[in-house]
């Protein structure tokens, strides 16, 4: 039975999009240019104040009102604390807004350039502003945000995957071989990690980062909590010695406002592992989005699952070396 989600955007168009603006007393004067966002929809355009502003229309049934508002009020945490983060804006007492069975939000436009994650300068940089963020998340537990956990990305992404009837026939014994260990293995490295779980920005990667004089944080649609190291280990790259000087360079910014448990470095590999079949799990319940077949085409192609049959033993086999370790000491 396929798990798909069969939602469609297609009732979101241009003219509910900016009825559900003006609903708001923002009045936009030049058209919307969507901006790269797959999950849900987001938009950019000029008001006729003068100012640049985005949208976003979150996708329906993925998120409860009260699990936004708990993610918007951590951004809005952060931001008194003067961290670059790109916080919803408060318009007629709220950030949340429905309209035509749609929740949605405006946020101010901010440009930047991307994020150079083997720039050693911007890396100490970015450890130092993770810290802060982690130091307001540690204050106290998203209620309604769920844990980061096994549960939801290995077992429901196996699940998602499987049941898409996305993966070629010919290779399911191949992919099945490997993906039960890799499964089996990751699970069970991060559950007999004991660490301290906290509210985090929960996919810290280059891409959710905007460099203007320093870092701009952007997107806390997967906020959560979980370890420290979650919003860490995606900034790393390269081969082992790198990835170890990128970690003293960050960690280095990081502990100079929030402490960090090495030990949490044994959950690098297993994050990793979970990330990589989430991302395939999350592909396979959208696929019947339009958008997602426009933009992962080669998800339905034999090449990307023989790609990953490989990269899926490529990472079993980090689950089995010796975890990454600080050179400095920390």
């Amino acid at each position: 039975m396929s798990v798909q989600d069969d939602f469609s955007f297609s009732s979101l168009t241009p003219d509910l999009i900016l009825d559900a603006i003006e609903s708001l007393g923002i009045y936009p004067e030049s058209g919307l240019i969507a901006l790269n966002s797959y999950e849900n929809r987001v938009y950019q355009f000029i008001a006729d104040d003068k100012k640049r502003y985005v949208v976003k229309f979150y996708r329906p049934n993925r998120w409860s009102s009260v699990q936004i508002e708990e993610e918007h009020e951590f951004a809005a945490q952060l931001a008194a604390e003067e961290i670059p983060l790109i916080a919803p804006m408060a318009l007629q007492g709220k950030t949340l807004h429905q309209y035509q069975g749609y929740y949605f939000t405006l946020y101010p436009s901010v440009g930047g350039r991307s994020f150079e994650n083997d720039n050693l300068d911007h890396l100490e940089w970015m450890g130092r502003f993770i810290g802060r963020i982690h130091l307001v998340g540690q204050k106290q537990q998203f209620k309604v945000r769920p844990n980061l956990s096994t549960d939801e990305y290995l077992k429901q992404a196996k699940h998602n995957i499987l049941a898409s009837n996305m993966l070629p026939n010919h290779l399911e014994t191949a992919f099945l071989a490997i993906l039960e260990p890799l499964c089996k293995t990751a699970e069970q490295q991060f559950n007999q990690q004991k660490y301290n779980a906290f509210r985090l920005h929960g996919d810290c990667h280059a891409g959710n980062i905007l460099w203007r004089d320093g870092p701009f944080f952007v997107d806390l649609d997967d906020a959560r909590n979980g370890p420290a190291i979650q919003d860490i280990w995606m900034m790393l790259s390269g081969n082992r010695d790198q990835q170890m000087l990128q970690l003293d360079t960050i960690l280095a910014g990081y502990e100079e406002f929030c402490a960090f448990n090495a030990a949490e470095l044994k959950l690098i590999e297993p994050l990793r592992a979970m990330r990589m079949v989430h991302y395939m799990g999350w592909i396979a319940k959208r696929w019947c989005d339009p958008a997602f077949q426009h933009s992962f085409a080669w998800f339905a192609e034999d090449k990307y699952w023989e790609q990953q049959i490989l990269s899926f033993k490529e990472q079993l086999a980090q689950l089995n070396e010796e975890p990454l370790r600080l050179m400095s000491g920390l």
